[in-house]
């Protein structure tokens, strides 16, 4: 196997899934990068299984993942791996969170998986062939007016030090909209604007493996997914994300550039 396919990484999702599930609710072993933003030894065992799996058969590939960094390779092929996307939830025994898995060959995403264990729902996507949820298609939502929307977001580790805080744009948000949503796991986000559960999705101050596969997801399943300037290189420094079906996005990336 020269390069992955989808069966391939949704296996490996599965699998790093059934490591998070058996640890659910149990005591944790928790420290932190930063101020609120920790680890368990949970996030190591998901993360040490993905990486062996992937380096035992692509020893020359290019990895970025959450707890490990840079695993340096072959740039060509480049993987991003969060091995649980939602740390704070699952630490505090909240069942909002995910593995997220995706493959880009020379800079063009490729193939993604974000599997949700507590829910067993699996989002997929092959670049150009769509997306699905347990092999059902998805498809993002329809609606076209801000008011009837209901949009997701999230807040950076560093908020308590930073004005790039994203309150202001919450704010306007929640008085323009059915309501804003924080679950707590940017990979779910995206795959729940691809299914149509919310309308659209932005965050600032993010990191490759956040939204590399939730991405292509909201992508193959009909959303625009960008940075909040507009730009579609979503994975170039600085990280941001905002996903939406087209209508609504031109909606959203207006009340973002507001002054």
């Amino acid at each position: 196997m020269k390069t992955p396919n989808l069966i391939y990484i949704e296996m490996l999702a599965r699998n790093a899934g059934e490591i998070l599930r058996a640890g659910y609710e149990k005591t944790h072993q928790v420290e932190y990068k930063s101020t609120i933003d920790p680890v368990t030894e949970i996030d190591r065992q998901a993360e040490e299984f993905l990486l062996k799996e992937i380096l035992d058969k692509f020893p020359d590939h290019h990895i970025l993942a959450e707890e490990s960094g840079i695993i340096e390779g072959n740039h060509d092929h480049i993987w991003y791996i969060d091995p649980l996307d939602g740390t704070v939830n699952y630490a505090h025994g909240i069942p909002i969170f995910s593995v997220s898995i995706a493959y880009a060959y020379k800079n063009d995403l490729k193939l993604a998986t974000v599997y949700d264990p507590m829910r067993d729902e699996l989002f997929s996507a092959s670049r150009g062939q769509g997306a699905t949820m347990n092999g059902k298609p998805l498809s993002a939502s329809n609606e076209r007016e801000l008011e009837r929307s209901l949009l997701v977001t999230g807040f950076p580790y560093d908020m308590w030090e930073t004005a790039n805080d994203n309150l202001k744009d919450y704010g306007k948000f929640a008085k323009l909209t059915q309501g804003v949503r924080r679950l707590g796991s940017a990979a779910l986000d995206l795959c729940y604007v691809a299914a149509g559960r919310f309308e659209g999705f932005w965050e600032q101050t993010l990191q490759p493996w956040d939204v590399a596969g939730g991405g292509l997801i909201a992508e193959e399943a009909g959303a625009k997914v960008t940075d909040i300037n507009g730009e579609e290189n979503y994975l170039s420094p600085p990280i941001s994300i905002l996903a939406a079906p087209p209508i609504l996005y031109e909606k959203m990336i207006k009340v973002l550039n507001e002054k």
